[in-house]
């Protein structure tokens, strides 16, 4: 009986144990849920930043580690950031023509994510008019109606956006 009686209390502080580190298991990975939303955001706090300073090159950079992105804000900003860039001048034509269409994958990326965000749909219509730079003149007037489409959705889901407005007015 006295082995009996230790096995068992050897049994109940395994039990104990197994559910203490179980617990804490639950708890680290609550904090690690939360502190990821906070690095989405930081991300986000430091990209506007970054945009608000002309900073083209670094906010790139910044944002193209998150291309693979689950969130809409981050993947329409990737989506300007990389048409941005491509704006510049001393960015070759390769890299202008890669950047181009990079955009225009990003900003389509961003509105699969969420088909209620504004700046989707504005930088979906400004990157599928810069594709139809290159794609021709046929195609530039193929895409006109979808990029007026984009815009005005765009205009419903946030109607004092003066961008969208001055583009839909240019449109």
């Amino acid at each position: 009986t006295q082995v009996l009686r230790k096995s068992l209390q050897r049994g109940i502080v395994v039990s104990a144990g197994s559910f203490l580190v179980y617990e804490a298991h639950k708890l680290i990975s609550g904090f690690a849920e939360v502190h990821a939303s906070f690095k989405v955001e930081d991300v986000i706090e430091q990209a506007d930043y970054l945009y608000g300073s002309g900073e083209t090159e670094k906010l790139y950079r910044l944002l193209v580690q998150h291309k693979d992105s689950d969130d809409a804000e981050l993947l329409w900003r990737l989506a300007r950031s990389s048409r941005d860039l491509a704006q510049l001048g001393s960015t070759s034509a390769e890299e202008k023509r890669q950047l181009t269409y990079d955009s225009l994958e990003y900003a389509k990326k961003a509105l699969e994510k969420n088909e209620s965000n504004f700046a989707a749909h504005k930088w979906y219509g400004i990157c599928l008019s810069d594709v139809g730079d290159y794609e021709g003149i046929k195609t530039k007037i193929g895409n006109a109606i979808i990029i007026k489409e984009h815009f005005q959705r765009a205009i419903e889901l946030n109607p004092k956006d003066a961008t969208t407005i001055h583009l839909i007015g240019i449109w």
